[in-house]
């Protein structure tokens, strides 16, 4: 299948609206490319950001693209974008250069391209991970190399919140313990704490693609022995305690189940909880002590959170 790549030169201020305007039009997401991201400053606390490639972003502006399939109705939909965005002007809002292009994007392409942006990197003091496709050669005695192929769905491992995840789970994992991955996605969680030394991981997840994806990383990085994946919403397949419970979910999700995960770390063990919001971060702390839980440990990164909270001993 044939598909165009609609692409748009505009403003900062106008980046909302021409996204909007792609949506409504037919568009499932667009791409942003921000040419302040060349000059933005980042933290590299573990050497995980790269040098960006000045080719890839616009000299001033934005660009916004998006991806419309090639109907006969195509040359109608840019005309309809066209209009829209031009009369951004009516309400105030500079839409800049306002530059249009068009190209065709073959499906095969599409699906692979995103391939090229995505490497090796080093995520923690121990951990790596590494792409199916790419060669690695660990620089550490004790590096743990985490092979993944996430495919387009499930990420690369390498979001904040999986990070802070990993971060948190290499402190708090010992030899032995038992671990419980809620909402396991691409699996790399349980691959993590596997390669830590736990003695058995039991990870779920509600989609069943998503468990699909697990057992494929999971069998490549071998541990398919420590690790049992389950189709199932948050606890339905949880039938024993465990010493690490991680959670990298949403908050408000993590809200609604703190008593019942309460009950499934073993006293006295950790209840490691991300996919949070800054601005929810206290509401997820409130509702972890009213649930009984001691927090141990906020950790952030960018506009998101981690908390390590334990279980008191009885």
């Amino acid at each position: 299948m044939t598909w165009i790549e609609l692409s748009v030169l505009t403003t900062h201020e106008a980046v909302e609206a021409v996204s909007n305007i792609l949506h409504e039009a037919g568009a499932s997401g667009v791409v942003i490319e921000d040419s302040k991201e060349l000059t933005k400053e980042r933290v590299d606390q573990f050497g995980e950001i790269y040098a960006l490639n000045p080719d890839d972003f616009p000299k001033n502006g934005v660009v916004v693209k998006a991806y419309l399939s090639a109907t006969s109705f195509l040359a109608e939909t840019v005309e309809e974008i066209k209009l829209a965005i031009a009369n951004l002007v009516n309400f105030d809002i500079n839409i800049g250069e306002n530059v249009l292009t068009m190209c065709e994007v073959n499906e095969e392409d599409w699906a692979t391209a995103w391939k090229q942006y995505y490497h090796p990197v080093k995520i923690s003091e121990r951990f790596t991970i590494v792409p199916t496709w790419e060669q690695y050669t660990p620089v550490k005695t004790d590096e743990l190399i985490i092979e993944l192929d996430p495919g387009m769905a499930f990420g690369t491992g390498t979001h904040p919140t999986t990070v802070m995840c990993l971060q948190a789970l290499e402190t708090v994992v010992q030899p032995g313990d038992t671990v419980i991955d809620i909402g396991t996605g691409s699996g790399v969680l349980s691959i993590g704490a596997a390669m830590l030394g736990a003695k058995s991981v039991h990870a779920l997840d509600l989609d069943e693609v998503a468990v699909r994806s697990a057992i494929e990383n999971i069998e490549l990085n071998k541990v398919q022995n420590i690790v049992s994946v389950f189709h199932g919403n948050l606890l339905d397949t949880v039938k024993e305690q465990a010493d690490v419970v991680v959670a990298n979910i949403l908050a408000d999700i993590i809200m609604s189940f703190t008593d019942d995960a309460f009950t499934i770390v073993k006293p006295g063990g950790l209840y490691v909880t991300s996919g949070i919001i800054g601005a929810k971060k206290d509401e997820v702390k409130e509702a972890l002590e009213r649930s009984g839980f001691t927090i141990e440990e906020v950790l952030m990164m960018e506009d998101w959170v981690a908390i390590i909270a334990r279980r008191p001993h009885e």
